[in-house]
């Protein structure tokens, strides 16, 4: 089953309030290139454009197979703990210090996953003027059978359209062809990639299966369980994630998303955090 969200009607035009689109603009801490933004000086400024050169820059830890490239270990188990933009930049320029609008190949670019693709689009796009963020939920078009796998895709405006999910992942369009993604990557279709506050809520609702949602479809393997899996899932901790989705999807306005965790300390990121990585074990990571 597809689940179907409505757009609302269309509008010749969308406006954005100018405190949410200067926050969406802004930089931070996981987006900001630093000392390399001049790498940024020769980028076009348009939406899709960036999304193919974030593309370029990144190959996906799981396409050593199908790309018929032999992905080095180390890369597999150090690129991964490379959580903010300047330091996959500093990674991409190190093994080739080519412009960032020219394309690379598959050996000198950053091995990562869907949240370092979405990561560098919206850092290109925010350098852009254009608002931008990341958003973490389920995409139907990485499986098979309407198995909803996580995933994290890039949240752009549009001046005509309003808010737009871009999977800059399906940039290439060798990639969208391979998935079968029957669907612009710059406008991903509300239906086939379910934010998380969205999912949570159907799944509470009897809307969706529980069952096909997880981290990957089942055919990839063990799904897995997050620190403390399910043992943690108290009442009390289903009632805060239930009032945190009401906020976590789409259409919520600025001051309403940020107000829950700025009340909760539970729903903040602490500043160090357990980090329990299958290749290199796990570690505690403090945050910038």
């Amino acid at each position: 089953m597809r689940l179907m969200l409505s757009r609302g009607p269309a509008m010749p035009s969308a406006r954005l309030a100018p405190d949410a689109a200067a926050f969406h603009a802004a930089q931070s801490a996981f987006s900001g290139p630093g000392n390399l933004a001049p790498l940024y000086a020769d980028l076009p400024d348009d939406p899709a454009r960036l999304a193919r050169t974030a593309r370029d820059q990144v190959i996906h830890r799981l396409e050593g197979g199908p790309l018929r490239r032999v992905i080095p270990q180390d890369r597999l188990h150090n690129d991964a703990e490379t959580r903010y933009t300047d330091g996959i930049l500093e990674i991409i320029t190190e093994r080739n210090d080519a412009p960032l609008a020219q394309r690379r190949e598959a050996g000198d670019r950053f091995v990562g996953v869907c949240r370092d693709f979405a990561l560098l689009h919206c850092s290109f796009l925010r350098h852009a003027g254009i608002p931008a963020r990341l958003r973490s939920g389920f995409a139907d078009h990485l499986g098979s059978d309407g198995f909803h796998a996580g995933h994290v895709v890039t949240r752009y405006w549009d001046t005509e359209r309003g808010w737009l999910f871009a999977d800059p992942q399906l940039a290439n369009p060798a990639v969208t062809d391979a998935r079968k993604a029957d669907f612009d990557p710059m406008d991903v279709p509300r239906g086939r990639f379910l934010a998380a506050g969205n999912a949570g809520q159907a799944i509470r609702t009897g809307e969706a299966d529980p069952k096909t949602f997880g981290l990957h479809s089942p055919e990839e393997g063990p799904m897995g369980a997050g620190a403390g899996g399910n043992t943690l899932m108290t009442d009390a901790v289903r009632e805060l994630y239930d009032r945190a989705s009401l906020v976590v999807c789409d259409g919520v306005p600025l001051d309403a998303a940020q107000k829950p965790s700025a009340e909760n300390e539970g729903l903040r990121t602490p500043r160090t955090v357990l980090s329990p990585a299958p290749s290199n074990g796990s570690s505690e990571v403090t945050l910038r």
